[in-house]
């Protein structure tokens, strides 16, 4: 058993006394002391790990000064600021011990879109991709791109001064900001934003604070004109934050924006930004380019820029074969055909034309394609290209954007990490600097990945290191260090895109003689040395951070015994990449971040939370590994445990729990998260632990019995609805815990199958098939939720299975055992696994397929099955569809019908997109049109609808995607998923048709036809 878990010097009274002051001044956001959050805001897409005293989640403006304005309190003298957007910063830029204000949960508001200005303006917590799907309503876009956009937001960007594909055609993104609207540390509200020359001297004459910034910055880049000039770069990426050089614009306006932009949160904190915004390109078109050595396509590129791209992208072998493994690489591998000599890809350049002219771009591709064409043959180590138009190139710029997560997938402990990963040179040098890139790398014995932004000279370049191993440690300073002497030699910088943050160390070495002018802006912006400290310049001349002077993750989870990561595999590889913060409700993931906006309710929430709980039992002399080894099936000790005392006190497994409770085990982030984070895997050990101290509700032992006792209900399924539908049942139903149960089936599946000739099988009955019989035989496996409340949905996937020519088998009905895995019951789920899994080995052993009808009940054969038994164990059970789609050549086609739209279940979209397509192709096959909209979580997810604590989140999943498409039209709505169709029933009265009933209608409709059209 689990000991409890407390975790020493927990709370930070300094911090708990700046937020009970900031609740009396007035606060409207939110603010957390508390454990949890803390874990979960120590880290973000770095390396690092430094946990908060206290976060902010600011609601307006006001707050923002609120905060500000605590500076000057004596009292909190030694409070810092650390400002968070997205948190998508691969170099710690808002880590920090301090006050975390993050304003991505309140302050998310297009306040202003002028389509005849092109300008909008947004408070600083709106998502790059929010903005950009409003301003594609009226035909503009926000240019800056990055591949983190539906997550990253506009404060974020401004802080780091975010750029990435297109950079050459469209800047970065400072040269998008019209004004900021800032809070300046003694609360001053203060708008930065070009001024004339009458303009700058009404400000040097302001009093206070905004008098004195204008008064310090004018006289320092005066003084240091030809300094500045000769120090700073002449580079696409330039110089992130503090750029002196372009305070002074090109029409000699002064702008302390190009200070504020890329200056991480320590000169102020952004309140609402005006931005610049432009036309959606009206013609694209992508060529995507393969070779043979990825050193041949970084040359390539060359002379590939001078065709008028607006971008030129790369990406090695190692990105390229781990998104061969990802599920995107079925929407792009047409575009990425097998040598015909037989040769392996190494590289991919994507070369992509925009403007407003279809003439234009079509011209500029020609001339590209052309040259190509005339190479053909002569140019060794290019495979060939081919060209996207359309749909196309978003799917192919979304593999390039999941670079940076996939190569976090790579096996191992060693894995690709950011440290130097965003350096800058000049473009014509490029080719030669990362050879000696890969020489440094090679001659330390590192593995690494490759990608990025040729045409601006930046490539990311990430080397696989276990930072859990204290000898590969020190790695990080000889690359670092290594990498700056390489890029001083080349003309260019050691970060070109992502920022300094706990890189900082380096600035001197950088700026050299500049940096006391750094100084003095640091000084006049924050003469405390408040904002962000350690970062960029300190305004007392203290010593900036040390790559190695600040805790990394690596170091915490080292303390974990391998035992133990390694049966917590799922949760320690996160590498805070956040693709499950999407902001977009019609994305599978995370369905309880969206609707909770909360990040421990999120994918790298509760993972970071487990390390925590990992480290925090490994200190305590725990073996959570070897309890789970030691667990036993045991109903009734189960039961009895949950007549303990509740359990209360400090233990942070309290607040793990809290965190693993809010997961709906939709699995999206097992298919969808870039590193296969694996939540529900690891949620379902860490509730087995849990239970094992803690009692359990009454109704998980409830929701445990339901697949074993629905065959005994279904008996008398009029009297169990009588039973179960009156208000004294529903009152005691709620009292455990539970609402919405559904009814059971009342529709006689026994006298329908018999009518279909449709048998129980059994080795013997299958056995006994003459080889024409099996052919055309396929078993349909039983699950607990269709055949008991959805019994007419099984006979008609019989009857269409006849209607195609084939014969369906019954197999006999067995608990699946997903409930058991879903609350914890982990002992016995593995008892019920081994029983399912051997009772389908005996019928797959006669040579007939297994066929599942609810996905997430087959998918777990697949999932949870295979990890909890051995290898081989566990025989193929196919979906309806996989199945179907394999046999559509001994299916006579069908002529054209009706149009539907399905919304997948989100386990299947996520984790068997290849099952999505195959619905399409059946469809095809038999006449009918079948579109896939985009959708998130329906939030019922199993049994998660059906708990009363979750069903208010549950109705807030559902309108966030899913009632969009239902008030659309349910006509010609379909869904698959058993728990989809019974949350539309509750929430709107709706039942959804299951594919398999749109086909059999379609089926017999044509089948009456055609004895018409013969009989006429």
């Amino acid at each position: 058993m689990i000991p409890v878990l407390t975790r020493t010097a927990d709370a930070v009274p300094l911090y708990e006394a700046a937020c009970a002051e900031l609740m009396a001044r007035g606060f409207e956001g939110d603010l957390s002391l508390t454990a949890a959050d803390r874990t979960v805001f120590a880290t973000d897409n770095s390396i690092y790990q430094v946990e908060p005293g206290a976060v902010a989640f600011p609601r307006t403006r006001d707050d923002l000064v609120r905060i500000a304005r605590l500076l000057d309190d004596p009292r909190f003298r030694e409070i810092v600021i650390r400002p968070r957007g997205g948190a998508t910063g691969t170099n710690g830029q808002s880590l920090g011990h301090g006050l975390v204000v993050d304003t991505s949960r309140h302050m998310t508001r297009i306040l202003e879109i002028d389509v005849a200005r092109r300008t909008v303006r947004v408070e600083p917590g709106v998502v790059k991709d929010q903005l950009n799907r409003e301003l594609a309503k009226h035909g503009l876009f926000f240019a800056p791109e990055l591949s983190t956009s539906n997550r990253a937001t506009i404060g974020g960007m401004i802080s780091t001064d975010a750029c990435g594909q297109g950079s050459c055609l469209y800047g970065k993104t400072r040269d998008h900001v019209l004004a900021l609207t800032c809070v300046l540390t003694d609360g001053t509200v203060w708008t930065a934003e070009p001024l004339d020359a009458a303009g700058l001297a009404a400000a040097k004459a302001t009093p206070g604070r905004v008098g004195e910034i204008h008064r310090a910055v004018d006289e320092a880049i005066t003084a240091n004109a030809g300094l500045i000039a000769a120090r700073f770069p002449k580079l696409n990426r330039c110089l992130t934050g503090y750029d002196l050089a372009h305070v002074r614009d090109d029409r000699g306006r002064f702008d302390l924006k190009s200070l504020i932009c890329g200056a991480e949160g320590t000169l102020a904190l952004i309140a609402e930004a005006r931005l610049n915004v432009l036309p959606i390109p009206k013609a694209a078109a992508l060529v995507a380019l393969s070779y043979v050595d990825f050193d041949a396509a970084l040359r390539d590129a060359q002379a590939l820029m001078p065709f008028g791209a607006a971008s030129v992208e790369t990406i090695d072998s190692t990105v390229l074969g781990l998104a061969r493994q990802d599920p995107i690489w079925a929407e792009v591998r047409a575009f990425f055909p097998d040598d015909p000599a037989g040769r392996t890809v190494e590289g991919i350049n994507l070369v992509e034309f925009v403007g407003d002219e279809e003439g234009a771009v079509e011209s500029a591709l020609s001339r590209l394609t052309d040259a190509l064409d005339a190479e053909r043959g002569s140019h060794g180590k290019r495979v060939g290209y081919t060209i996207a138009r359309g749909a196309a190139i978003e799917r192919l710029w979304t593999m390039r954007k999941k670079a940076v997560g996939l190569l976090g997938a790579a096996k191992g402990d060693a894995r690709p990490i950011p440290f130097v990963e965003d350096t800058a040179v000049p473009p014509e040098v490029l080719a030669d600097y990362i050879a000696e890139f890969r020489a440094l790398l090679d001659a330390k014995g590192l593995r690494y990945g490759m990608f990025g932004h040729v045409d601006a000279g930046v490539l990311h370049v990430r080397p696989a290191i276990d930072l859990k191993d204290a000898a590969q440690a020190p790695l990080i300073r000889e690359v670092t260090e290594g990498v700056v002497a390489l890029t001083r030699r080349y003309g260019g910088l050691l970060w070109g895109e992502h920022g300094k943050g706990f890189r900082s160390e380096f600035v001197p070495e950088t700026f050299g003689p500049l940096v006391p002018v750094l100084e003095t802006v640091k000084r006049a912006f924050d003469p405390g040395d408040r904002m962000n400290p350690g970062k960029i310049a300190s305004a007392a001349g203290h010593p900036l951070t040390r790559i190695d002077g600040v805790p990394r993750r690596g170091e915490a989870d080292r303390t974990i015994p391998l035992a133990n990561r390694d049966e917590f595999d799922a949760a320690l590889h996160c590498n805070g990449n956040g693709a499950c913060f999407s902001f977009d409700t019609d994305e599978a993931m995370c369905p309880s971040w969206k609707a909770t906006r909360e990040r421990r309710h999120s994918p790298k929430g509760r993972a970071s939370l487990m390390r925590e709980w990992l480290r925090l039992a490994a200190a305590a002399g725990a073996d959570p590994a070897a309890a789970l080894r030691a667990e036993r099936p045991n109903w009734l000790g189960d039961l009895l445990r949950s007549l303990r005392p509740a359990g209360k006190g400090d233990d942070f497994s309290h607040a793990v729990k809290e965190a693993m409770d809010g997961c709906l085990a939709c699995k999206s982030c097992t298919g969808s998260c870039p590193i296969k984070v694996d939540v529900p895997s690891f949620r379902a050990k860490f509730l087995a632990l849990y239970h094992q101290r803690y009692p359990r509700p009454l109704k998980d032992h409830l929701i445990a019995a339901l697949e074993p006792l629905l065959p005994l209900a279904a008996r008398a399924p009029r009297l169990g609805n009588i039973l179960t539908a009156n208000p004294l049942a529903r009152a005691v139903l709620a009292r455990l815990g539970l609402v919405a149960i559904p009814a059971l089936s009342t529709f006689d599946l026994a006298g329908a199958l018999a009518g279909l000739g449709v048998a129980t099988a059994t080795p013997a009955a299958l056995r006994g098939l003459d080889p024409a019989e099996r052919q055309r035989s396929v078993v349909i496996v039983q699950d607990a939720f269709t055949t008991h409340f959805e019994a007419d949905l099984v006979a008609d996937l019989c009857a269409l299975l006849v209607e195609l020519g084939f014969r369906p088998w019954l197999a006999p009905y067995r608990p699946n055992g997903k409930p058991l895995h879903v609350h914890g019951f982990l002992a016995r789920f593995g008892r019920a696994a081994a029983d399912g899994a051997a009772a389908l080995r005996v019928l797959a052993a006669e040579g007939v397929p297994l066929v599942g009808i609810d996905p997430s009940m087959t998918l777990t054969y697949r999932s949870e099955y295979a990890a909890a038994l051995p290898a081989g164990s566990v025989p193929p059970v196919q979906m309806v569809q996989e199945w179907l789609s394999g046999r559509l050549g001994d299916v006579a086609p069908r002529e054209g019908g009706g149009r539907f739209r399905l919304l997948p279940h989100c386990t299947e979209r996520t984790n068997a997109p290849g099952a999505v397509k195959d619905w399409q192709a059946v469809f095809r096959h038999l006449g009918l049109a079948l579109d896939v909209p985009a959708s998130g979580c329906c939030g019922m997810a199993g049994t998660y609808g059906h708990e009363l604590r979750n069903r208010a989140t549950s109705e807030t999943i559902y309108r966030q995607s899913w009632a969009r498409h239902v008030e659309a039209s349910a006509a010609d709505l379909l869904a698959d998923g058993y728990s989809c169709r019974s949350q539309v029933k509750i929430v709107d009265g709706i039942r959804l048709r299951h594919p398999v009933r749109a086909l059999l209608d379609h089926v017999r409709t044509s089948a009456v036809a055609t004895r018409e059209t013969l009989a006429a």
